[in-house]
Formats: C-alpha cells, structure tokens, sequence
C-alpha cells in the first residue's frame, strides 16, 4: 500500500507539483504549493479572481459612466475620471481563456482619449478587513504576499497598478510587461507587506485594495516597487490602455496569498465561490437571469400572500448568506421588469422595502386597492442586495 510522506520545502519553485511520486508508488507532499493554504486557510485572498461570477450582467457588454460602480463580473469595481472611455465584459471579445480558465475580464477602449495629469481609468478588487487582517499590514511583523494573474492585451509594454490602504493615504505602485500582442502571458509580483500606515483590522471595512490600471495620470503615478505615503494608482510611465481606439485589456486567474511563492490557483468549487460573492450582492434569480428584464421564473420570484380584503401586507425574505453589511435592497417586476414594483393582478402602489441591521433578511411591504374583484393571493418581485465595498 502506498504511503503519504510528508516534507517541508519552503524554497521550492513555483513550478513545483503538490506531490512527487517516488519509484515505490508513494506520495510526498510539497508544503511549499500549499503556501499556508488548505491547511492554514483559504490561499487566495481574491473572490472571483477568475471571473466565473457575472450576476448583474450575465456576460452583457457595459460601458462605464459612473465612478466606482460593480457593473462587471461580481467583486470587481471600476474607478475613473471620465465617462464612457471603455467598456468591460465577461469574455470580451471571445479569445479562449488560458488552459485551465473558462473565463476573464475584458476591457475595450472606446476612443483614442489623451489622459489628463489628474485622470484614471481601474479595474478594482477590494479584500475585507476579514480576510486580510492576519497579514499584520502596519505592522513590524508585516507578511509578504505574492500576486498572480493572467494577462493578454493588443498593446504592448509596462503596464501598471497599486495596492492601497483604505484610505489610500499608502501605496504601493506595480508595474508588469506585456512582451506580445494578443497572447496570454502569466505575471508574478512579490510585494513585502507595509509596516507602515494605518491598515484596517479584522473588520467588514476595506482591508486592501488592488488596482490594474488602464490609463493613469501622472498626478496619481509613482515609482514601482516601493511603499509610499502618497496616493498612487500605477506606476510611472505605465501603458494607457484608453490611450488606443480599440484597444483591448483581458485578466483571469488572479491570485493574491501570503508568502514567496506563486502558487498554482486556487480552484474553489462553483457553489463556494458564488457564495463568497453572495456576502456583497445577491439576487434572487438564477446567475445567467437578469432579475430587471422581466419574464423571469416565477419559481425564482420572493412571493408573499395577500389578504384580498386588506390594504397591505408584508414580507420577509433571509439571504441564503449573511452579507457583509446591511444591504440596499432593489426590486423588480417579473413580468415585465419595473422598477420598484411587486407583480400581481392588482396594481402594486406603495413599495417599500428595509434591510435589516444584521444583513441576514430584508423587509417588503406594499400596498394595493382594496375591493376591485381581486383574485390573485400572492404577489411575486426579484429583488438585488448590493453590501459592495
């Protein structure tokens, strides 16, 4: 019978597998792939880092008007300056993935825009106080982390990013190389953590935020490799990806743990994954089903009964998670995708709707016409819960 032995190789590479066969059949262990992972905990401090998760827009193109708005695949976050100077999609374009992904994150510039000193254009990823707080950022005992990701665009070049505090008062500019045109090309960037600053603590609160820049401006650029106590989005002199008309800017596969070594991502089961974003935005209608454009399931609908002879009724509805803070809660017909609204033969008037403080249920009231020969008992409303960072 074979036997699992088990070593420590800290200094292992990256390339390394997580067991080695020896001649007799038996198993050894390399801890070094583990990094402090399965054993430790959860490896990947990214949720959704290869972009499998898209509840709001079901791979639907959206082209960014509003700062800081998730309005892309779940737990990704676009800042910038100015409207409407890329567009982002789940699979933008239709490249095959790099072996092992089924998906990623695209970003097309729609124009030919000349950045401006004070302008920036980033996807964002921001990490729970939670899930960050046991690497002591702000600390004399701040760990090292590594990132990891997968990167294709039609430019070529230094490109850049940050990692940031919360209140964005500590950067850490990053800068990569693009060496081919539309070729997928695997990046790794050890970072020691910050034993300076102010860094959030085991709270529901930012605990780090991680940007990849598009397009960034000079007053916002700083010297790569390096922690400073000025507010950077990218590195100096990095590529602007909405600098070219058509441009195009695709990433999967990111991975941000602790340590040296850059380790083979960490593949969470789909029902794992779509949980860990349910704790910021949910909805109640299933992933590929957009729950505002009406006709949906009515078995994916909240219902609630109606009193025929009465002016109201109310309802509770618990989240299949509890979410990181009290959401806001966003309603819609399915039938016919109305804003605020609750379906059933009878004109709903009246909608409400209160999240509660615990971030476990939310409450609906509504109001209809009384008389009137009302047939209907029940009346159905998708709902989305947004508690994003």
């Amino acid at each position: 019978m074979s036997t699992l032995k088990t070593t420590n190789l800290q200094n292992a590479s990256a390339a390394s597998p997580a067991f080695v066969l020896a001649s007799d059949g038996s198993a050894t262990a390399n801890l070094s792939s583990l990094n402090g992972g399965p054993i430790a905990g959860s490896r990947n401090r990214i949720i959704n880092g290869d972009m499998r998760i898209d509840q709001r827009n079901a791979g639907a193109s959206v082209t960014p008007t509003t700062n800081g708005t998730y309005n892309t695949v779940d737990r990704w976050k676009q800042l910038l300056s100015q409207s409407s100077k890329y567009s982002v999609q789940q699979n933008a374009g239709s490249v095959t993935p790099p072996a092992g992904f089924g998906n990623y994150l695209g970003c097309t510039s729609t124009s030919a825009y000349s950045v401006l000193a004070g302008d920036y254009f980033l996807l964002e990823h921001d990490i729970e106080g939670f899930n960050f707080a046991d690497l002591d950022w702000g600390t004399a005992n701040a760990k090292t982390i590594t990132l990891s990701f997968w990167v294709r665009s039609s430019l070529t070049g230094t490109f850049g990013g940050a990692l940031q505090n919360s209140a964005e008062n500590r950067s850490y500019p990053i800068s990569y190389t693009i060496s081919a045109a539309n070729t997928w090309e695997f990046k790794t960037l050890t970072v020691a953590g910050d034993t300076s600053g102010t860094w959030i603590g085991a709270t529901n609160g930012v605990g780090l935020r991680l940007r990849f820049g598009l397009g960034v401006g000079s007053t916002y650029s700083g010297t790569s490799g390096s922690w400073s106590g000025s507010t950077f989005f990218s590195a100096t002199g990095a590529t602007s990806v909405v600098g070219t008309n058509g441009a195009t800017f695709y990433i999967t596969g990111v991975q941000l743990e602790p340590g040296t070594v850059a380790t083979p991502f960490e593949r969470r089961s789909h029902s794992i994954e779509q949980l860990l974003c349910f704790r910021y935005y949910h909805t109640n209608v299933e992933i590929g089903t957009l729950p505002n454009k009406g006709g949906g399931s009515y078995s994916e609908a909240v219902v609630a009964t109606v009193v025929n002879t009465g002016t109201s009724q109310a309802t509770m509805y618990r989240f299949p998670v509890p979410m990181r803070a009290a959401p806001t809660i966003t309603i819609w017909s399915p039938n016919n995708g109305a804003a605020g609204q609750a379906w059933s033969e009878i004109t709903q008037t009246n909608v409400s709707y209160t999240s509660v403080a615990n971030a476990k249920q939310f409450g609906l009231t509504s109001s209809h016409p009384t008389g009137g020969g009302i047939s209907s008992n029940a009346y159905y409303y998708h709902y989305a819960a947004s508690a994003e960072l």
